[in-house]
């Protein structure tokens, strides 16, 4: 076993020095994100090269119902091959005794990626990039909140007890005080994050009631779709140390802002080691114009993986904290595309729309695509949007099944994405959004009920 230590990434060798690791989660993402694998002892890891799982476990919708995505030959769960890959190897500092999380890509049995597994979309993205000499950087923002247990689905969900005693403060939008109200969740995702190796770029508290900021360092988008599926595992375990959950919904609490995973992208070139955004002098590049005119273009067809659920589309509301538009302005946070205040190296360029709901894989794969077909297509944006983006007019999707229509037609975006993931993904969608109308909401039954 010491010698297979030996090889792991430091952070994990660090963790383990003087003890004896005791099991691997060996886990890949599904459509959602949610973590799925097996946990092995650690001996058994170590003889191992791959292990199985049925393709089926992307056929499952959140609620563990299953699209008919199988294709011609039927449900006959196949098994998938999954491989490690060694470079993610994370400890699970949370767990009772020394356990390792390694994350693993699936392969069929000819070696080939399989097309819908949301890490293998990212990486087709990505290389695709690559492939015209470019290397795609992202920084994802993580946005959350901290909320006391709700075991009745029927009840609302309300905000957490704070250390003061008094129920999380709404409207307290980078108050120190009011992260306070959370130190003890916060020390413990500090620690968690750091036994695992990944840096915090800053924790900042956001407008709703609860909510907080993580944002991390850019990068590699692989790597920061990694550290994303890391982190709500993590931040999930160290809520419950502390009596409460954290919940990524794109809209938990009705009169609240919305929790979005903001995405910044930048494309370096790969003979120059230079901003694409960026000229000689500085200004920006037509590069830059093309790929914010693709985002423009693109991005309608490419919501429903940025905004995976029903209740994603509760948080494109007027005036609140989310886009309603994909106008583009410098510095101005109401329209759905926005460039930040940084210097020519850093010139970089954010994508509002995304939930954090959406599965990180796919939706900084689906962000990039629609970046990518603007640099290949030569796209250009609308002018500049100078003023309150919530002057203007909407023209995001406001239901699943109008997004859903869109990515259906997008032609353009499947051939980047890949069409069996699309094909596959459509279909559990559309399983998830149909099982949704056959719920009778309290609304319906408070207004229509004897109204009608």
């Amino acid at each position: 076993m010491s010698d297979m230590i030996e090889t792991l990434p430091q952070v994990m060798q660090d963790y383990l020095e003087g003890r004896k690791l005791d099991e691997v989660e060996c886990i890949i993402a599904d459509l959602p994100g949610i973590a799925r694998g097996k946990a092995v002892p650690a001996s058994k890891f170590m003889r191992q090269t791959s292990f199985h799982l049925p393709d089926s476990i992307f056929y499952q919708t959140i609620t563990g119902d299953w699209g008919e995505a199988a294709g011609a030959e039927g449900f006959i769960e196949r098994d998938m091959i999954l491989r490690p890959d060694m470079s993610t190897a994370r400890p699970a500092p949370w767990t009772g005794d020394w356990t390792m999380q390694v994350i693993h890509d699936a392969y069929d049995r000819d070696g080939d990626p399989i097309p819908f597994s949301p890490r293998n979309v990212l990486k087709r993205v990505v290389k695709l990039f690559e492939d015209k000499g470019w290397k795609p950087i992202v920084a994802p923002e993580m946005e959350f909140f901290l909320v006391a247990r709700n075991l009745d689905p029927a009840k609302k969900i309300e905000p957490m007890m704070g250390r003061s005693g008094r129920p999380a403060a709404a409207r307290q939008a980078y108050s120190m005080t009011a992260v306070d109200e959370f130190g003890p969740v916060i020390d413990d995702i500090y620690d968690f994050a750091e036994a695992q190796g990944f840096e915090i770029d800053g924790i900042t508290q956001e407008g709703g009631a609860g909510q907080l900021e993580i944002n991390l360092r850019h990068g590699d988008p692989v790597k920061l779709a990694d550290e994303v599926f890391y982190f709500k595992r993590l931040i999930r375990e160290a809520a419950l140390r502390h009596d409460c959950f954290a919940t990524f919904m794109a809209k938990p609490i009705a009169d609240e802002p919305g929790s979005a995973m903001h995405i910044h992208h930048s494309i370096i070139d790969r003979a120059t080691g230079k901003n694409l955004f960026s000229g000689p002098q500085g200004g920006e590049t037509d590069a830059f114009f093309n790929f914010l005119g693709g985002m423009q273009a693109y991005l309608p067809s490419a919501i429903a993986v940025l905004a995976p659920y029903v209740n994603s589309y509760r948080r494109y509301v007027r005036d609140h904290a989310a886009p309603i538009n994909l106008e583009w302005g410098r510095d101005n946070r109401t329209t759905g595309l926005r460039i930040p205040i940084s210097s020519p190296d850093a010139r970089r360029i954010e994508n509002r729309l995304a939930g954090m709901d959406c599965n990180p894989y796919l939706g900084i794969a689906a962000s990039l695509a629609c970046g990518y077909l603007g640099l290949i297509n030569e796209s250009w944006p609308s002018k500049q949007y100078k003023g309150d983006a919530y002057e203007g007019e909407g023209d995001v999707p406001r239901v699943m099944g109008e997004a859903l229509d869109l990515f259906e037609e997008a032609r353009a975006l499947r051939d980047v994405l890949g069409e069996e993931f699309c094909r596959v993904y459509g279909i559990v969608k559309r399983t998830e959004y149909d099982e949704f109308l056959q719920v009778i909401s309290p609304w319906e039954r408070e207004h229509l009920l004897l109204n009608v």
